[in-house]
């Protein structure tokens, strides 16, 4: 039967599948969902996945729920929260790939997704399940993407949606989409850790906790990789490369491919590479010095709104699979994201700040010779262009002003 278990191999402690406890009540660290998929031929399941695009079943209208077979599938069709997410487009880099000197680039575009992000995913699977086991309100921090989803997929559940903001940080879009859906909002005075950790010092039992953390969310945000590589005709890339940022999809991303490969989906597993902003870059500093532990930044600082975070809960989920793929972490400054958003805009697909990381840090492995130009890779875009308004409007006020002055002759310092 499915069930939970301690993410930390060494410790493996088992719970029921609905138990709500959120981390291991031997060792603390964070829960896994153990999955069962039977005893189908690959050949045969990936047949029965794709068929399902023909189906007026509700969850096979899902990009999440149509691979239910590696997915807790105990609710029934009438038991789904969806708003059909997933089934979002694998797009071919063009002049993306030429700037950062790649033959084979494609974005896995996960703004595309109902809320315009990559978190409806595994809002799907932990609304679901938090509606499964009675919870009459659900809560999380945020900095903007998980409180779109979760006010949203709260609505179609029917329950209380609460968000906890870092005050003044999140994008003005992001923040009027959780009022839009009906959102409870509670500002903190600080950062999204500190939202974090206010949520979680609550001591509410009437919440039901739906950040990443919590592990039906990691569940849904795994079959991203389950449709890209349907997407490819399961030809496995080289490289997928993510932005990290509480690494939550890093941690459901590393879990896809290990689960693909122990129940033969796959043969090999592409190198995850997880690409930090340089102002929020705990888990860059720890490998770079080859650290055990993880230590936080104070402070997080970055245009990136999206993963400003300086303490990344699933750092250990998330380094399970860059160590199982033989992959690595690096980071990327403010400047070298915005040319690199500005760039995927100018191909055409655009995308929020947090997710030109990809591009930004593949550029720099290319220039550098630390990747071959000729490897296939999928770079994931975790939000929709119209997230952060803002940072286009003030990055092209900038500009405007710079060439204006230099028309002038006046040189700006």
């Amino acid at each position: 039967m499915m069930h939970l278990r301690c993410s930390v191999s060494a410790c493996a402690t088992t719970l029921d599948l609905h138990d709500r406890a959120l981390a291991c009540p031997k060792c603390g660290d964070l829960l896994e969902v153990v999955v069962e998929p039977g005893s189908t031929d690959p050949a045969d399941l990936k047949r029965i996945w794709l068929n399902r695009r023909l189906s007026y079943d509700p969850r096979d209208a899902s990009g999440v729920w149509r691979f239910r077979e590696f997915l807790p599938d105990v609710y029934g069709p009438d038991g789904i929260v969806t708003l059909n997410e997933g089934n979002v487009p694998l797009i071919r880099g063009q002049k993306t790939a030429s700037w950062a000197c790649l033959r084979d680039l494609r974005f896995k575009h996960l703004g595309f997704n109902p809320t315009g992000s990559f978190k409806d995913l595994g809002m799907t699977a932990g609304m679901t399940e938090a509606k499964f086991v009675g919870a009459k309100a659900v809560a999380c921090a945020s900095t903007g993407n998980t409180a779109a989803a979760l006010a949203a997929y709260a609505a179609r559940a029917g329950v209380i949606g609460r968000v906890y903001l870092p005050a003044g940080q999140a994008s003005a879009n992001k923040l009027a989409q959780a009022l839009d859906y009906g959102a409870e909002i509670v500002q903190i005075d600080g950062s999204f850790d500190d939202a974090l950790d206010a949520l979680l010092n609550g001591n509410d039992p009437d919440l039901y906790f739906l950040n990443s953390i919590n592990p039906f969310r990691i569940e849904g945000q795994k079959t991203a990789m389950f449709e890209m590589l349907e997407q490819s005709g399961w030809q496995v890339p080289d490289y997928l490369v993510v932005p990290g940022g509480n690494l939550g999809n890093s941690s459901a991303f590393g879990k896809a491919f290990i689960e693909m490969k122990q129940y033969g989906l796959i043969d090999r597993v592409p190198k995850i590479v997880i690409v930090q902003a340089s102002g929020a870059n705990p888990l860059f500093r720890m490998w770079d010095a080859q650290a055990e532990e993880l230590k936080p930044v104070a402070h997080p600082e970055t245009v990136a709104t999206a993963i400003r975070i300086g303490n990344p809960r699933s750092w250990k989920k998330a380094l399970q699979g860059v160590h199982f793929s033989g992959g690595f972490v690096l980071d990327v400054t403010d400047e070298e994201i915005g040319d690199a958003k500005e760039m995927i805009g100018r191909d055409g697909i655009g995308c929020e700040p947090a997710s030109a990381t990809t591009l930004a840090g593949l550029r720099k492995l290319s220039e550098s010779g630390r990747i071959d130009t000729d490897a296939s890779i999928v770079a994931i875009l975790t939000g929709h262009v119209l997230k952060d308004t803002d940072f286009i409007i003030k990055r092209h006020k900038k500009r405007s002003m710079a060439d204006a002055h230099e028309a002038a002759g006046v040189h700006v310092h």
